[in-house]
């Protein structure tokens, strides 16, 4: 009874905003459908209690050094690079100048080089994620792993999730993005108008034992692991660099760390 009415008051809550019932309730159309769709693991998957990355900057100087990193990323997600209008551009992992990607640390005689150098953004993976908070039917969801996923299937186009992320790190398709793929990866799934997507840490790939495409193509300047694995090459790289991370006075504990 009590989950019942949880969902109606979730139910009518959007449709009081004026994003209209039916969706929503196709949301919720599958009785204990709980947080999402779960990927299957294979015997040779990937796990941990909180998955890390740390991007030392100091071996991406310019934005060459960045271009393999992200095309890699683009290409495996079928994120559509063909923009003609800024609105519609869809984000994964891009790059910003230093003053941009972390406000809270600017000031007025920063290292010259620090201050040109472009820095890797991509969502946190939050271990205090508020976008899960504040998503009405659990589109975004946060997995064991601790890596913040999303279901396009459950999404309604709502962007709580948007407003909620003080790391704009989500995107929203305002058109069809699946004619401006320019080569589709069919083993992972396209998307379609209306729903918010971002960085799932490649999650498709931990589940089949390998690492992120990003890591992968970063020639060792991304770690990434199991930031509770005293063990792991990520709590190794922390104990040797000092790091910061982006707006972590907010208390959201984000999971991706930078060596400046």
């Amino acid at each position: 009874m009590k989950n019942s009415r949880r969902r109606f008051l979730q139910i009518a809550g959007v449709s009081a905003l004026g994003l209209g019932a039916k969706p929503v309730l196709d949301a919720f159309a599958a009785e204990g459908a709980g947080a999402g769709y779960r990927l299957a693991k294979g015997e040779d998957s990937l796990d941990a209690k909180q998955w890390a990355m740390v991007i030392d900057t100091r071996k991406l100087q310019t934005a060459e050094d960045l271009e393999p990193i992200i095309d890699a990323c683009n290409k495996i997600h079928n994120i559509p690079t063909a923009i003609e209008n800024k609105n519609h551009e869809i984000k994964w992992i891009w790059d910003a100048h230093y003053h941009n990607a972390f406000t809270d640390k600017t000031n007025e005689f920063l290292n010259e080089e620090v201050e040109h150098r472009p820095f890797l953004l991509l969502c946190n993976h939050c271990e205090n994620p508020p976008c899960v908070r504040a998503c009405p039917t659990q589109a975004t969801f946060k997995n064991d792993n601790g890596i913040v996923m999303m279901d396009f299937h459950r999404c309604i186009g709502c962007r709580f999730c948007m407003a909620a992320c003080p790391f704009g790190a989500r995107s929203f398709n305002f058109r069809d993005p699946r004619p401006f793929i320019e080569d589709d990866n069919k083993e992972f799934p396209t998307r379609m108008k209306g729903v918010v997507e971002k960085c799932n840490f490649c999650a498709e790939r931990l589940a089949v034992g390998k690492m992120p495409a990003c890591v992968e193509a970063s020639n060792g300047a991304i770690v990434f692991g199991d930031l509770y694995d005293e063990h792991s090459e990520v709590r190794k790289v922390l104990k040797e660099n000092y790091t910061i991370r982006r707006k972590q006075t907010l208390g959201t504990e984000p999971s991706v760390y930078y060596i400046v």
